[in-house]
C-alpha cells in the first residue's frame, strides 16, 4: 500500500478548489515530465475518452478521492488537465439546481 502522501509528491491539499464532480479534460502536450500517479491519471485521457468527473478518475484507478483531488489539481496547474466549462459556467443555475433536486424526489 502506497501513502497518499507519497502518491501526491508531498502535497496535502489541492491548491485549487477541485470537487469530486468538477470534469477535466486533457490538454495538448508531453508527460514524461510526471510522476508515476499523475501519468497514471493522464492515461486515462489517452485511451480516446472525453472529458472525465474526478469521482470516475478516482474509480478508474482505484485511489482514495481525496488524493485524485490533489493529483487533479497538481495536473491543472501544470497545463496538463484544464477544467473549462467550470471556468464558463461558474456556479449552477438556481434553475437547474430545482430540476436536479425535483428529479431526485421522483426517485423516492
Amino acid at each position: 500500500m502506497v501513502r497518499p502522501y507519497v502518491r501526491t509528491g508531498g502535497r496535502v491539499r489541492p491548491r485549487r478548489d477541485v470537487r469530486l464532480e468538477s470534469v477535466v479534460i486533457a490538454a495538448a502536450g508531453p508527460v514524461a515530465d510526471l510522476g508515476s500517479d499523475a501519468r497514471l491519471v493522464m492515461g486515462l485521457f489517452a485511451v480516446g475518452r472525453g472529458g472525465l468527473a474526478v469521482a470516475d478518475i478516482a474509480a478508474a484507478l482505484r485511489m482514495p478521492p481525496s488524493t485524485v483531488r490533489i493529483l487533479v489539481s497538481f495536473l491543472v496547474d501544470t497545463g496538463h488537465l484544464t477544467s473549462p466549462v467550470a471556468a464558463a459556467l461558474g456556479r449552477p443555475e438556481t434553475d437547474l439546481m430545482r430540476r436536479v433536486l425535483d428529479g431526485l424526489r421522483e426517485l423516492v
